[in-house]
């Protein structure tokens, strides 16, 4: 656990709080790995804070499904089964499909611009290898085509499961060709919701997300075989 830094405190939000995002973050990003165990002490001093605050964030975290508890033995970063990630991923194909085509019938034709800014910068980030650049942008390319489809249940639903997988996104979009085959992926997108075809577009995102999936899938079990 040597890749936390201690903590800018704002003065505006509770320590707790603060204590919490940080370590979420880090297990999303993966400098906490899966199965890794969460020591309050050394967090607390790497973080520069208390253990009260540590804890009760770990607890939090045990909420959200991101901490385990073991009896006698204390908490550990939750670990994702690869049946996790395959349950999510059909989900989440279906849902992005269902985003696209209704993005195609209600946004706006300065969303689709800004949309197609968001392409244009992921294919950027790829060319310049930017790899943090490139996950940010496709973030961002997908909130937009969820946020335009105007449905705040959808939206709920999909950040939810997004979130489950995102210490894997790191893996996957960093590879090259994967990079590049997003980048394809996305101007395909936006093409159909700018053609305001609702059945292509569905077609197309659900493809991009099982394309995508699989790689990922594919980046997940490299790893575990390399363990």
């Amino acid at each position: 656990m040597n890749n936390l830094q201690s903590l800018k405190i704002e003065s505006f939000k509770p320590l707790r709080e603060i204590v919490f995002e940080n370590l979420r973050e880090a297990i999303l990003e993966g400098k906490l790995e899966p199965g890794q165990r969460l020591m309050e002490i050394q967090l607390a001093d790497q973080l520069g804070v208390s253990r009260t605050p540590v804890r009760e964030a770990i607890r939090k975290l045990e909420l959200e499904g991101l901490v385990i508890m073991v009896p006698r033995k204390g908490a550990y970063v939750a670990d994702v089964s690869i049946k996790d990630i395959m349950e999510v991923l059909e989900i989440r194909a279906v849902l992005e499909g269902l985003a696209a085509s209704l993005a195609a019938e209600r946004m706006t034709e300065e969303e689709l611009d800004e949309l197609e800014l968001l392409s244009y910068q992921f294919k950027q980030c790829y060319q310049k290898d930017d790899v943090d650049g490139m996950i940010q942008k496709d973030i961002d390319f997908h909130e937009r085509i969820f946020i335009s489809a105007r449905n705040q249940k959808l939206i709920q639903i999909a950040l939810s499961l997004r979130e489950q997988i995102h210490r894997f996104r790191v893996t996957y979009i960093s590879e090259y060709n994967k990079g590049k085959d997003l980048a394809a992926d996305h101007q395909k997108i936006v093409e159909a919701i700018s053609e305001r075809d609702a059945n292509k577009a569905y077609e197309i995102a659900t493809s991009h997300i099982e394309n995508a999936g699989s790689n990922m899938m594919e980046s997940v079990l490299y790893g575990k075989d390399r363990d």
